[in-house]
């Protein structure tokens, strides 16, 4: 006894249907026998009978092709709203980082008076009121930014109006603003400041510098340098 094993293909059947309701039909593949008894055990009629049907179509479910093409669609809706969820989730991330950096700093420049210098000295606050991030250093007076971003500076003087006082802030090797108050018999001290946003780099440094011939008041609290990181870059 041998049986022919036929394989069944699906394909759409759009004739004698209306639109919007399409249906499938399943038929023997081509070249491929359908499966049938063997003809020396089937009745001449039975015989011709399944000869004439053997590859007549046999219905599948009837909106199978629509709900497959659906599909496809379906997969790529979840798809693109899977690749922008993981957007957003990108950001997050990155607004999240953006918070945990906080650099703010504000120091004394203590220890009473300070010069006057026969040459330009670098100013060191040692007396660190807040130091968040740690980018100040008190042994120097140097801040390096720790990130890119935009920072805002400010510093304040206090001298006796007997010598004058000249102070720059400095990004690197560049002077950027200045302070500065002339000597006057007139008055026995006197105030100057000045406030800059700079576009750093990491690892760029910003001091200030005393020219030579200067004084300045560092006891108290009058004479100090702040800083803080406005928005990174």
């Amino acid at each position: 006894m041998r049986h022919s094993e036929a394989r069944l293909a699906c394909k759409p059947a759009n004739a004698g249907n209306t639109p919007g309701n399409t249906a499938c039909s399943c038929s023997a593949a081509a070249g491929e026998e359908p499966q049938t008894r063997d003809a020396t055990r089937r009745s001449p009629r039975a015989a011709a009978w399944s000869d004439d049907n053997a590859t007549e179509p046999k219905p599948c479910y009837p909106d199978i092709c629509k709900l497959l093409e659906d599909f496809g669609a379906l997969t790529e809706k979840v798809n693109s709203v899977e690749t922008r969820l993981q957007d957003s989730e990108n950001q997050i991330l990155e607004l999240q980082h953006k918070e945990r950096t906080k650099i703010i700093f504000s120091a004394l420049l203590g220890g009473g008076y300070v010069g006057p210098f026969s040459t330009d000295r670098t100013l060191v606050y040692s007396r660190v009121i807040t130091n968040l991030g740690n980018a100040y250093s008190p042994g120097t007076g140097v801040f390096t930014a720790p990130v890119a971003g935009v920072y805002y500076f400010t510093f304040f003087c206090h001298a006796g109006g007997n010598h004058p006082q000249r102070v720059n802030l400095y990004k690197n090797s560049l002077a950027i603003v200045m302070a500065s108050d002339h000597s006057s018999k007139y008055d026995s001290a006197d105030n100057a400041g000045n406030a800059v946003f700079l576009q750093l780099q990491q690892g760029d440094r910003v001091y200030l510098r005393m020219d030579a011939g200067s004084h300045l008041w560092g006891g108290e609290s009058q004479t100090t340098f702040s800083g803080f990181l406005v928005t990174q870059m």
